[in-house]
């Protein structure tokens, strides 16, 4: 039997990132990340590509998040997330916790 030891944060960190109709990094990756929250406010579905690379609304993309929807990253991942918007309005707010 393993051992799982929770890990806690108490810092929070909000971060903007401005809606793209091509793909741009929402968040680099933080080996100290303990989770991460997306809002997003656009009035178009946000595709998010975790892992890093090139978001594409096709084919690219681990998530969809609808307008004004809010989706949280697996506990424990730490790598970078991208994203791409159907139309650029609005913008995705991040929460990274450490």
């Amino acid at each position: 039997m393993s051992e799982f030891t929770l890990r806690t944060s108490n810092t929070a960190t909000q971060t903007s990132v401005a809606s793209s109709a091509s793909s741009v990094s929402l968040i680099a990756a933080n080996a100290q990340r303990r989770g991460l929250a997306i809002q997003n406010t656009s009035t178009a579905i946000l595709y998010i590509l975790i892992g890093g690379g090139t978001a594409t609304a096709t084919t690219a993309h681990s998530v969809q998040i609808p307008s004004n929807g809010y989706y949280e990253i697996p506990y424990g991942y730490t790598g970078a997330v991208s994203g791409i918007w159907a139309s650029a309005n609005g913008q995705a707010n991040m929460t990274e916790f450490t």
